[in-house]
């Protein structure tokens, strides 16, 4: 479903597409997509996409994300935000980066952003 979701990628200015599956322990899957935007600040990555539709449909709980490009030399990655996005939501999230070819490696949230900051950091 990934690699579904990065043909509808609005990618002009990279030319780097970027599609991802998320799925809910429910067994929801939302689907996303990178969209890119003139002003690069304002583009927002396909596993950002997918959590922003999930949750905006009242979903919070997720059990794994699939992350699909187009680079056949590696393994896509979420970058730092999306990594801190995912976390939000679940240390135990499983990770898939996958290959055009299927291959993927599976990784656990918390181990893709180790320390990273959670919500025990707002308590008082």
């Amino acid at each position: 479903m990934s690699r579904e979701a990065k043909t509808h990628s609005y990618s002009p200015y990279s030319n780097y597409r970027v599609g991802a599956a998320l799925l809910t322990v429910d067994g929801k899957v939302f689907t996303g997509c990178n969209v890119e935007n003139a002003s690069i600040g304002l583009s927002i990555c396909a596993e950002r996409t997918a959590i922003v539709k999930a949750v905006s449909k009242g979903f919070k709980q997720f059990r794994a994300i699939a992350v699909s490009g187009d680079d056949v030399n590696r393994f896509i990655s979420p970058c730092g935000a999306c990594r801190q996005f995912i976390l939000e939501f679940g240390f135990d999230c499983e990770v898939y980066l996958t290959k055009p070819d299927c291959s993927y490696i599976a990784m656990i949230a918390k181990d893709l952003l180790p320390h990273g900051y959670d919500p025990t950091f707002l308590s008082n």
